[in-house]
């Protein structure tokens, strides 16, 4: 039975799988595992290749939205008289550092899109399991 997009993307939000609320999902900040440890849904579900291009879609967009968001506050908070090079480095510095913050939960987001449009099917879950991060430093 499908489950309601609310919670597959407060899981998302949570840095965990969307389909269980499994995890963590992440070996490192821009390491995703390549299945859930918890229910073993592989999160590359395109065998083509390809699958990623949402997520990216997803990066690009809030970036340029909160960027969007900065330069129209920065400049009507200091209108008349903008500091035009403040805003120039600060935004860049803020579209250098932002979609390199988001990119963990643009990945879970796209997984919790794509889970609310094609409810997995049980090809979609691999046996074994990939192990969590804490469950590799376990003796």
């Amino acid at each position: 039975m499908p489950q309601p997009p609310r919670h597959l993307f407060l899981r998302a939000f949570r840095l965990r799988c969307p389909a269980c609320g499994g995890g963590p999902v992440f070996v490192t900040w821009h390491r995703m595992c390549p299945s859930c440890p918890n229910c073993g849904l592989r999160f590359d579900r395109e065998p083509e290749g390809g699958y990623w291009v949402g997520s990216n879609t997803i990066n690009l967009f809030t970036s340029e939205a909160v960027f969007a968001v900065y330069f129209v506050g920065f400049v009507w908070l200091t209108w008349p008289t903008p500091p035009w090079d403040a805003v120039l480095w600060a935004g860049m510095a803020l579209m250098v550092l932002f979609p390199i913050f988001f990119f963990p939960w643009s990945k879970t987001l796209f997984v919790a899109v794509d889970l609310t449009f094609r409810p997995p099917a049980p090809e979609d879950f691999e046996q074994p399991r990939e192990p969590s991060p804490a469950e590799r430093t376990r003796p």
